[in-house]
């Protein structure tokens, strides 16, 4: 028989493990590092999307995010307002975090993910009052480009 005590007991224990398991799994995503421009005002939305869903973020202002694009492989066609690298992998534009970390999971053979362009809704692009725009996470690498996800907002389609 289970009295007051050992159920306070058992609850407690089991309060310590969840909270710690919820630490440890935001422990474990690695750092998303964000190349933007210093006038771009969205990108601050997305990194803050990101840091919600427990990635650790560091971010570098330059004018020169063109360049970092060129030199991570990003084609003109995927490119958007900021670039990030995250476990060995190139994140372009308003990605919702949900797909880095399936894109982390799951270690396809690719270059990264891109959201082309800065479609309403999207992580870092909400508008209030407007309904958000369809759009489509792309996997793209040297074998090409494929849908990785479709999303309205920040919800998958």
């Amino acid at each position: 028989m289970l009295d007051r005590r050992r159920f306070l007991t058992v609850l407690g224990a089991s309060g310590t493990t969840l909270a710690a398991g919820r630490a440890f799994a935001q422990a474990a995503l690695p750092k998303v590092v964000v190349t933007k421009d210093p006038n771009c005002g969205c990108c601050g939305g997305w990194v803050e999307h990101m840091k919600a869903a427990g990635f650790p973020v560091e971010v570098v202002t330059t004018p020169q995010v063109n360049w970092v694009k060129v030199r991570l492989g990003v084609p003109d066609a995927l490119a958007s307002c900021h670039t990030a690298e995250v476990g060995g992998y190139v994140i372009e534009g308003h990605v919702p975090a949900d797909a880095v970390k399936r894109l982390l999971a799951e270690k396809p053979q690719a270059k990264g993910l891109a959201v082309p362009g800065m479609p309403v809704g999207s992580p870092g692009m909400e508008v209030k009052g407007v309904e958000n725009d369809t759009y489509e996470v792309v996997l793209f690498g040297p074998s090409g480009q494929t849908t990785f996800a479709r999303y309205q907002g920040v919800s998958p389609v």
